[in-house]
């Protein structure tokens, strides 16, 4: 990286951590006057917005294909997880009534860990930690069928930097056999002169997200768990060959 590159990214990386302490600062405000009463406005204004100027600031822009807009009814999305850029984006676009499901080692970083405790994340462990990521997804099961909100979570589970889409884990699909609410599948395209990976020094560029036609799990059964998330790998399989094709 030239000096001139490398001042621009530990600028760019101040003011993003910046713009993330105000913004958090902001959001606990709201959420104070609001009696802690909104979560679905904090996360569609406030801290949307912190998705859209994180995202201006490094030159990043967002393109959304779909024929219909996000429902308002309780679904359950997911997306391939390829970059860092993926969470801003998530963010930005603002589905409808929607938590996320993010790796607890983010509620390190103070400014996140804040925003994601308002905004009600769940906070995921390891897959070296089966028995507690088992009782966190029964947990948000029995909140999200309570609240009726729906839901973000990547299957891979981890940024998947090799161009190809990684192992998928079970959650997502355990959640929608129990709740019975749709999925709705979509594919982030980061342009590789943009893409970080799993580091921070995205370059500016265009991220293309393709929403795909919501999947039915009304009549799925627990025993067909497995082969109901490898035929939806399958899917997003075919959708990556599309796309580097």
């Amino acid at each position: 990286m030239k000096a001139v590159e490398r001042l621009a990214f530990f600028l760019r990386a101040a003011l993003t951590l910046a713009l993330m302490t105000v913004g958090a600062l902001a959001l606990l405000l709201a959420a104070l006057l609001t009696a802690f009463r909104f979560p679905r406005f904090y996360r569609e204004t406030i801290v949307a917005a912190l998705g859209d100027w994180t995202l201006a600031l490094w030159k990043v822009r967002f393109v959304v294909h779909q024929d219909r807009p996000f429902p308002e009814a309780q679904t359950i999305y997911i997306s391939n997880h390829t970059s860092t850029i993926d969470m801003f984006v998530l963010v930005a676009l603002r589905l409808p009534n929607a938590r996320f499901f993010l790796s607890g080692f983010l509620r390190k970083l103070l400014p996140l860990g804040l925003i994601g405790y308002l905004i009600g994340i769940f906070w995921t462990v390891p897959q070296s930690f089966p028995e507690k990521r088992t009782e966190i997804f029964k947990r948000a099961a029995r909140t999200l069928r309570r609240t009726g909100e729906s839901v973000y979570l990547s299957p891979e589970g981890e940024r998947v930097t090799t161009g190809e889409v990684g192992h998928f884990n079970k959650g997502a699909f355990h959640l929608a056999t129990d709740l019975k609410v749709p999925i709705v599948p979509f594919f982030i395209a980061v342009p590789r002169k943009a893409d970080p990976g799993k580091g921070l020094n995205a370059r500016a560029g265009t991220v293309h997200v393709y929403v795909k036609p919501a999947i039915d799990t009304s009549a799925w059964k627990l025993e067909d768990l497995t082969a109901n998330k490898e035929r939806i790998r399958a899917m997003f399989t075919g959708w990556n060959k599309e796309h580097r094709s």
